[in-house]
């Protein structure tokens, strides 16, 4: 017989929710609440989440009326303790027959090994689900990731903003319950102007549809988003252009509004003479426009604006976006102007006032041990040096610029640009462009060499000035970006294919810090772990494991290029159907040694083959001595993947003599001998990873 089911709806309205944390508010409700129909064993069908601007809501549909009753088996105390001489019911019998809600005499009895026990069996009805409902929504509700709550009012209730009514619909039925000190019903409340009086839901499925038709909220963050993204492209396609949609900004501007409305503006187009990174910033930053681009992907004095009402008078609120762009594009006009009539280098003294840390001093300071260690990265990129030293010299002036004092998104952006008007060469302009790069995990890397140097110097010295002061990353506390910087680096280095000893550039950054509190080894050890996440959380290797990880970490290479090559060729090499017998094979071998670790153990070079007393001995030899010098080279020139292939040939060998030879034989030299054809191929795996690290 199938469950009685109902749809349920909650809904919290509210004054207007933080756009930018929206949709994790949502989603975090929605499970949340799944969470907790889970843990209450209440069957459900799939779940809708909604979220406006002035509302969080979730759908559940096909929720069972109640939870299923449950089989209950209770093992009780052991008969001998149960009952007295006399067969009379202790308290030790009575207290369980209690507990099940049964008398003592309806308690049937289970023998298990030698003792016999009391055992209560029945069935525990289910709770109905509008008891339950309410302590599943303020669960979830509490458990939703805000950093700050607020209270209003003369209540204790805190919410991310204060609450005004709470819609909880089982069917049709109101659960009865106070959620954030609000009564709950089945009244929701539909757009601040175009539908301010309440509406009444009367079942949770037409919940969507009735706010769309009477209340002029289209409830779905997705619905919207989609809306204003096709109405965008459509009235950019009415003039014969293309709207430059971010998705970051589409997110904010669904967030933003219930009724989204894009409409098309324009401004002089004098302002096109504006760089495009400040054009975008103006219009897509601080006003949350689309920018417009004609056919050839230039920029047009032109931007779709979304407004949160359907206006009779659509030219006033085209006008009204207009007037409000227009002093936005004139102030940066003018701190264009005012930037370019002093050259770039001319800021580099105002850097002293800057402070980059109050213990690791000014930009300035930090400018000066940039130039230090991108020279020595520059070695490594073929990079021409003068051009990395001018780069790291003029990185970090348009700091004190009045542009990037407006716009701080545009830092490197804008010293680039006045580079070049100051006539400094296109090597050096883009390098400070690319300094950031990469800003966040996916972004591009720097293109060119002289930028690639510069922001693998930077963000090594920023990374080893906060080591330094002690204030390395802690659980979600990263102020000064160290987990992005440091990954940053690795990424530049495995991804362009550079060749960088990252455990010397490590030393030399933290021997240059004003505070001689970092150390070298705990920064390299720290970057090593981002470079654990890059390939455990991506898909840079197909079947990598953290088992793999650390077999390579125990060579600790200093290159990250080089630690990338070992670890690409230990994944392939466990594709071999050699590899779980020699991987068996050299746990055995480094368990051996490590019980042997005093004994004395011959040289490859210096054994003597009359001393071997089998076959298997002989053919283990041979082999060994075949790879030693082939290995050697593959391993020499980095060919870790040819090599470990060439090293599966030693199956058949190793296999044999394990099931032939007793290595620790009576004969001292025959023993260290023995050990050292097992040292020899140990060594020569270890050159690459060490399979004993795996399926430990």
């Amino acid at each position: 017989m199938t469950a009685a089911t109902r749809d349920f709806l909650a809904e919290i309205g509210t004054e207007e929710l933080p756009p930018l944390t929206l949709a994790e508010l949502s989603t975090a409700f929605a499970d949340g609440l799944a969470r907790g129909l889970a843990q209450s064993r209440l069957p459900h069908g799939r779940i809708a989440r909604f979220a406006t601007p002035r509302r969080l809501a979730v759908l559940v549909e096909g929720l069972a009326t109640s939870q299923p009753d449950q089989q209950i088996r209770r093992r009780g105390p052991p008969v001998s303790a149960a009952f007295d001489a006399q067969g009379r019911p202790t308290r030790a019998a009575t207290a369980f027959a209690e507990s099940c809600g049964a008398r003592v005499e309806a308690l049937a009895r289970v023998r298990e090994g030698k003792n016999e026990y009391l055992l209560f069996e029945g069935r525990q009805a289910g709770e109905s689900t509008p008891r339950l409902l309410p302590g599943i929504v303020t669960a979830a509700l509490d458990a939703l990731p805000i950093a700050k709550r607020m209270r209003w009012g003369s209540g204790d209730a805190e919410f991310v903003r204060p609450v005004q009514w709470v819609v909880l619909l089982f069917g049709q039925e109101v659960v009865p319950a106070t959620i954030l000190g609000i009564a709950s019903g089945n009244q929701s409340r539909g757009h601040r102007f175009h539908g301010p009086h309440s509406i009444t839901i009367s079942e949770p499925a037409v919940y969507a549809a009735l706010l769309k038709d009477q209340g002029h909220v289209i409830a779905s963050l997705a619905e919207r988003r989609e809306r204003i993204r096709s109405g965008a492209l459509a009235a950019a396609a009415h003039e014969g252009r293309r709207p430059v949609l971010s998705e970051e900004l589409l997110d904010e501007v669904a967030a933003l509004v219930e009724w989204p409305v894009p409409l098309m503006g324009s401004f002089d187009p004098r302002y096109l003479e504006l760089p495009r990174e400040v054009l975008v910033a103006t219009l897509q930053d601080q006003q949350r426009y689309f920018p417009i681009e004609d056919r050839d992907g230039a920029l047009t004095a032109s931007f779709i604006a979304v407004s949160n009402i359907e206006s009779r008078e659509p030219a006033r609120v085209r006008s009204g976006n207009e007037r409000v762009v227009r002093p936005r594009l004139a102030d940066a006009t003018f701190f264009w102007d005012t930037d370019r009539k002093r050259p770039l280098a001319s800021r580099l003294e105002s850097l002293r006032g800057v402070t980059f840390q109050a213990k690791l001093g000014s930009m300035y300071d930090k400018s000066q041990r940039t130039i230090t260690l991108a020279t020595s990265v520059a070695a490594s990129t073929g990079a021409e040096a003068s051009s990395v030293a001018r780069a790291a010299e003029l990185a970090k002036c348009d700091l004190v610029t009045r542009m990037v004092g407006e716009f701080p998104e545009l830092q490197g952006t804008m010293g680039s640009y006045y580079a070049r008007l100051d006539g400094e060469t296109p090597a050096v302009a883009q390098a400070i462009a690319e300094q950031y790069l990469p800003r966040y995990a996916g972004d591009r890397l720097p293109a060119s060499m002289t930028g690639v140097a510069l922001a693998v110097a930077d963000k090594l010295d920023t990374i080893s000035g906060v080591f330094a002061i002690g204030q390395k990353p802690s659980g979600a506390r990263d102020p000064f970006g160290v987990r992005r910087a440091a990954l940053g680096v690795l990424r530049i280095a495995i991804e362009l294919g550079l060749e960088i000893d990252l455990k010397a550039l490590i030393a030399q950054a933290a021997a240059a810090q004003p505070v001689k509190g970092a150390s070298a080894a705990e920064i390299y050890d720290y970057m090593i772990e981002r470079l654990r996440a890059y390939y455990l959380e991506g898909s840079a290797v197909a079947g990598m494991t953290t088992e793999i990880f650390d077999a390579v970490l125990v060579n600790q290479p200093a290159s990250p290029l080089d630690f990338d090559a070992r670890i690409r060729a230990l994944a392939e090499f466990l594709k071999l159907p050699e590899a779980p017998s020699l991987t068996a094979a050299n746990k055995r071998i480094a368990n051996i040694l490590k019980q042997a670790a005093d004994a004395p153990v011959t040289a490859f070079k210096d054994v003597d083959p009359a001393l071997f007393e089998k076959d298997e001995e002989r053919r283990l030899f041979a082999a060994l001595g075949q790879n030693h010098a082939e290995v050697g080279a593959l391993l020499k020139d980095r060919r870790y993947g040819e090599a470990m292939r060439r090293l599966a040939t030693l199956r058949a060998p190793v296999d044999a003599f394990f099931d032939a030879v007793m290595v620790m034989h009576d004969q001292p030299r025959i023993r260290a001998q023995r050990l050292g054809l097992l040292r020899t191929m140990r060594e020569l795996f270890m050159h690459t990873a060490d399979l004993s690290r795996l399926g430990a």
